[in-house]
């Protein structure tokens, strides 16, 4: 992933943290930008819940707990489960060509995450299943793919911190004899990245653990030397229609 354009999401000086905003401004990437090298965009942002391409809604979610909460719902173009996405966890998505035999092999794509990982600290940090990431057997990061207009996009998420009780609540039915259950269940299943960091890196902030997981992908010393590609106002236009 070393020679690849950065994509963040910044109007006029701001990072937005707007889910549904992430959400078009990578399917307007992926559909209207084609650079001379592979592109990654990362971010972080406020509540959402995303469900797979092929999930019922209605079978995966509590609708009642996301409206109470202001949690948006949104489907992604790619498949795998349901999800909620906050700013407990640096997602991490790209655009690479078709050509480089990435597609489905999510060994290869974990390979500098798991490198990055252990450069900060991270122990015991290795591929399990299909498209999963564990420390010491607990799932930390889960993946997606799917082929685009001659390009492999894909994305996975880096849990630094985690809610349990959160997660239960708005992926499954309000019932109360399953969310003791659910949360235990979620805490022996997942860990956080955080607690396994160098003492360093400890209290990083999300936007500092995203900055420091971008310099390693891109073996850059400093954000600043990023190879970016800034969105233009007539970007922002297309991502604005996406986006309502």
């Amino acid at each position: 992933m070393i020679r690849m354009y950065l994509i963040e999401p910044y109007r006029n000086g701001e990072y937005i943290t707007d889910g549904a905003y992430a959400t078009a401004l990578q399917v307007h990437v992926q559909q209207n930008i084609f650079l001379d090298d592979g592109i990654i965009f990362p971010y972080y942002c406020d509540p959402k819940l995303e469900i797979g391409r092929f999930q019922n809604a209605a079978a995966e979610v509590n609708q009642n707990y996301l409206d109470e909460n202001g949690i948006m719902l949104m489907r992604r173009e790619t498949g795998g489960g349901a999800i909620l996405v906050d700013d407990g966890a640096v997602n991490i998505c790209f655009l690479v060509s078709e050509d480089n035999g990435l597609y489905g092999d999510y060994k290869k794509m974990y390979e500098p995450v798991i490198q990055a990982l252990k450069n900060l600290g991270v122990r015991n940090v290795e591929q399990s299943g299909r498209n999963d990431l564990v420390i010491d057997g607990k799932k930390v990061s889960g993946a997606a793919m799917t082929l685009t207009k001659g390009r492999v996009y894909g994305g996975f998420s880096l849990l630094l911190d985690i809610n349990p009780e959160a997660m239960v609540a708005a992926l499954n039915p309000n019932r109360k004899k399953i969310e003791s259950k659910g949360i235990k269940s979620i805490r022996s299943r997942v860990t956080t990245i955080r607690e396994h960091l160098a003492p360093e890196y400890k209290d990083v902030t999300t936007s500092e653990f995203k900055d420091l997981m971008i310099k390693e992908l891109l073996s850059l010393k400093d954000m600043a030397d990023a190879k970016r590609y800034e969105l233009t106002n007539e970007d922002w236009q297309s991502i604005d229609r996406l986006h309502w």
